[in-house]
Parts: C-alpha cells; structure tokens; sequence
C-alpha cells in the first residue's frame, strides 16, 4: 500500500524554486486510490490517483503489469458565453510493464518520461497549441 501522505517536490512555475505539496489518502476503492491535498475542495478538485491492473498470463507470456496516475485540478475558465465555468485539467501518465522486465528499465523508462514532461518547449506546443 502507498503511504498515507504522499509529499511532490514540484517548481511549479518551473524558474527552479520548487515547492512541497502534500497529498493525503481520501478514498480507496478496489485497484484504484484518490489522495487529496489541501487545496481540494468539494468545488474544486486538486486530487491525485493511482490504478493498477494485475498481469494476465497469457501462453507463454507471462502478461503485462499496468499502472497509471492520474491529476485533476478544476480551473476557472471562461465560458462560450463569456461567463467563466469551473473545468479540469487531467495529466494522466500509464504504463504497461512485462512481468520479468528489470527495475533499471522501468526507471530508464520513467526518466524518459519525466525528461520528455520537463520539456516546455514540445509540451508546451503541445498541450496549449496542440502541435504533434
């Protein structure tokens, strides 16, 4: 089971000064928990999430592991009409690792991941001007 408190070391304005944000454990259901942090509120989301799904075996190959996490954080924004309406912003990263694959190629993975997430000017693109 993950921690109770999960404590980010996020720079949130990405300028190198990083703060810490901590997330508490809130609702457990089965393969999936919600954690919260202080900023969440019933009209306001700002929770944390985390999946998994057990490997099925199949023949020969012993399956895959999956995980995923996944950010919602609700944000005013303007509305069609001009009124603003409160809307989320989901970040939701997974993976699917083979049963038998090595620590040192699920972190060689995550780094990548974490490189490529870390990289304003392709995210940036991106997310906000949808360039692929």
């Amino acid at each position: 089971m993950q921690p109770n408190e999960i404590t980010l070391v996020v720079d949130v304005e990405n300028n190198s000064s990083p703060t810490s944000v901590d997330y508490t454990r809130y609702q457990e259901q089965e393969n999936r928990v919600t954690y919260i942090s202080e900023n969440h509120t019933l009209e306001s989301r700002d929770q944390l999430q985390f999946y998994r799904t057990f490997p099925t075996k199949t023949g020969n190959f012993k399956g895959v592991m999956k995980s995923a996490v996944k950010f919602t954080r609700d944000y005013s924004v303007a509305g069609v009409d001009g009124n603003d309406i409160t809307a989320p912003i989901i970040a939701e990263v997974s993976f699917s690792i083979p049963v038998g694959c090595s620590n040192a190629h699920a972190v060689a993975i995550r780094q990548a991941v974490i490189a490529l997430l870390d990289t304003d000017s392709v995210m940036n693109d991106l997310n906000i001007k949808l360039v692929v």
